[in-house]
């Protein structure tokens, strides 16, 4: 612990006016400084930041005087304590040019539209930019489905509310290493899922980049989806390559979870990062009118203060 002999405070006489009108003086007012040097402009802004003050024109700082005291803990200042950042786990597959993601559906096409060196001309020597260009299918890397992806009068992705997507209380659902790809309902009861968003970790996202990735994958029954409707959790997300069965065409999980105006998540990775309980999750994609899915940068917080 730091005696009175190593810290500072500073003494000063303000004047501020504001930018919309208006004006404020203050008169021997004390802050704490980090040492025993500090200027009038960083002064300045350190008494601005303290009062939490807007739209402020300029200060005016006189009769400074630095005095050798303990500090007292000054908002915004020094002494103010640091809050712990949460820490953030990526989720997503990223997106290359010519990838896989669904077998039969065409990968990205990722290029430019204008290129660094046909961007030179205009605009000053040493400035250039590029502006990319990319074609892909909806489904594509990690991505959302919407109710409209399934149903012509359902919410499309410009309809889907905020409030299922981002800042969502998780669960997962762990089933790695079930020698049954099926994922029943029974997975599901240990958790309270309402307003959740319920990530199925099977771990089939270790096969993500080869052929192996698009066949046998772990898929909800019907009777799972069901059970999830009744619950209504905010979303449902799997670490697979569909949320269903491919080889069965009525896709009971899109259809019942989707009919419900519960979105999907599919190809998530990384699951194993975080705990069944605990964290935030978040997965928005563009506010697309006319279109159900789009790729999303799913990803999770975990802890801070």
């Amino acid at each position: 612990m730091c005696d009175s002999s190593d810290q500072w405070r500073v003494q000063f006489d303000a004047a501020v006016t504001f930018a919309n009108g208006g004006a404020l003086q203050t008169q021997q007012f004390r802050l704490d400084v980090p040492g025993p040097e500090i200027t009038d402009a960083e002064l300045g802004e350190l008494l601005v930041r303290h009062l939490g003050l807007l739209m402020v024109g300029s200060v005016r700082i006189s009769n400074k005087l630095m005095l050798q005291e303990p500090h007292k803990g000054s908002r915004s200042t020094v002494g103010a304590e640091r809050r712990s950042a949460p820490r953030v786990v990526d989720l997503s597959h990223v997106i290359k040019h010519g990838m896989v993601t669904y077998p039969g559906l065409p990968g990205p096409e990722i290029g430019d539209h204008i290129t660094r060196e046909a961007s030179r001309s205009a605009y000053a020597p040493g400035t250039e930019f590029a502006i990319n260009r990319i074609s892909m299918v909806a489904n594509t890397g990690t991505y959302l489905d919407s109710p409209f992806h399934r149903f012509a009068d359902g919410a499309d992705l410009a309809a889907l509310p905020l409030s299922r997507l981002t800042d969502v209380d998780g669960v997962v659902v762990r089933v790695v290493g079930s020698k049954d790809r099926a994922i029943d309902r029974s997975a599901f009861l240990p958790y309270e899922v309402t307003d959740k968003a319920v990530l199925v970790h099977t771990g089939w996202d270790r096969h993500w980049g080869t052929g192996r990735y698009g066949s046998g994958h772990p898929f909800l029954t019907a009777e799972a989806a069901r059970w999830l409707v009744e619950q209504q959790p905010a979303l449902v997300g799997i670490d697979s390559l569909n949320i269903d069965d491919t080889e069965d065409g009525t896709r009971p999980a899109h259809t019942g979870l989707l009919e419900a105006g519960i979105p999907l998540v599919e190809h998530l990775r990384g699951l194993e990062q975080l705990p069944p309980y605990g964290f935030r999750f978040h997965a928005v994609p563009p506010a697309v009118e006319g279109m159900g899915t789009f790729p999303i940068r799913a990803y999770a917080l975990l802890g801070g203060e």
